[in-house]
């Protein structure tokens, strides 16, 4: 097989907080996968590509997504037959790529597309979008948060859960999304209503576990964030009251948190004449708690993730660079939020391929004009190379 040198490079590798100046990393062009790295003069390769000096850091990775969604609808547009809902997916993915987004856990899809599109790219068969982790549909009540046509399964005992659960891993579901509250976008519910209960969740979290597979719950308000953290999920989405109560029980259980702060903040800024006035009114009005709750947990320990939401209204598929900004804005580090998408690889069960950059790593990587742990809105440059598998894809 041959191999690429890339120097002259700023390295950002994810993990130390430091610039690597003067870098080089050597990429097996048939596997993807680095095989050297290191500072100086670059062992012999079949092929140099100079980077001028340009800071390159690693692929994001965005934890919580659907992009079976139009994020032009205020209701996302559920109602889209599977082609279009197909077709809408495939072009929601490149625009991630084009984004610095090389790995996805798709959370909710409408027609178990994302189980599909999963496959195809693992086979080669769409190229130049990022790689899924796919959940299928997601798991609600009657009448809940996510009961919608095309895109949940509803249930509401534990036993009805434990068999939607089994059907959606026999499809090859990666990841079991559970609605443990109300939401933002589902009209006759709220951030705090509780839905699913501690036992359904807990039926769904038994079968996943089972084969060594994961759980994420929507949980936005109080009581149904600390539900579903008793159920034993391995995430909280969103979580956007979280309290110290929860916040102690997630530390000893390692619960991560995936924040979606730009789903929140794009309704009161982009919204406004153009979705319902109720769906606006319950995003502005949790944005600064949810600010000041996230960056509380985050000092407290727990581990936070990169994820946006998106497809969500008016958050859509290029924003995950906003999500770092916003989290600066916040109180969080450079450091600190783009470490969040190394959490999302810890998250995924993917950390030992992606994530960082390091030998026996697939070469996912950004080339940026701009210092990024200087400047975090570095990484929203908007031609910036991308690369995956040490294939340059924009």
């Amino acid at each position: 097989m041959t191999k690429t040198a890339y120097t002259n490079v700023n390295l950002y590798d994810g993990e130390q907080e430091a610039i690597k100046a003067n870098s080089y990393m050597v990429v097996d062009d048939g596997t993807g996968k680095i095989t050297a790295m290191g500072t100086g003069q670059a062992p012999a390769a079949d092929q140099t590509v100079d980077l001028a000096n340009k800071y390159v850091m690693p692929g994001l990775i965005n934890c919580h997504t659907h992009t079976v969604n139009d994020p032009s609808a205020a209701d996302g547009d559920p109602t889209a037959n599977v082609v279009e809902t197909t077709v809408r997916s495939v072009k929601n993915l490149h625009t991630f790529l084009q984004s610095g987004v090389t790995y996805i856990r798709e959370l909710g899809s409408n027609y178990d597309i994302d189980i599909t599109l999963s496959r195809l790219i693992a086979e080669g068969k769409i190229t130049k979008v990022p790689e899924i982790l796919p959940s299928g549909r997601a798991y609600s009540m009657t009448g809940g948060h996510g009961d919608t046509p095309n895109f949940g399964h509803a249930v509401d005992s534990p036993d009805e859960m434990r068999k939607a659960v089994r059907q959606g891993l026999k499809l090859g579901a990666k990841n079991i999304k559970v609605m443990a509250t109300g939401g933002v976008m589902t009209k006759n519910d709220f951030m705090n209503d509780p839905q699913l209960s501690v036992a359904e969740m807990h039926a769904a979290v038994e079968e996943a576990h089972h084969k060594g597979l994961t759980v994420a719950a929507h949980a936005e308000g109080n009581p149904g964030i600390m539900n579903a953290i008793k159920a034993g999920v391995d995430s909280i989405e969103h979580g956007f009251y979280v309290n110290d109560e929860e916040i102690d029980l997630m530390l000893e259980q390692g619960t991560y948190l995936t924040p979606t702060v730009v789903a929140d903040w794009a309704f009161p800024t982009y919204a406004e004449g153009k979705v319902p006035e109720w769906e606006i009114k319950k995003a502005a009005d949790a944005l600064d708690d949810l600010r000041k709750n996230i960056t509380h947990a985050k000092d407290r320990g727990v581990k936070i993730t990169l994820g946006t939401d998106a497809g969500t209204p008016f958050n859509d598929f290029s924003m995950t660079p906003v999500e770092l900004q916003l989290l600066v804005e916040q109180g969080f580090t450079n450091y600190e939020a783009l470490r969040t998408s190394v959490n999302s690889a810890k998250l995924l069960q993917i950390d030992d391929e992606y994530g960082t950059l390091a030998e026996g790593k697939y070469a996912d990587f950004l080339v940026l004009d701009e210092n990024p742990l200087a400047d975090v809105h570095a990484v929203a440059q908007a031609d910036k190379a991308v690369y995956k598998k040490g294939q340059r894809a924009y």
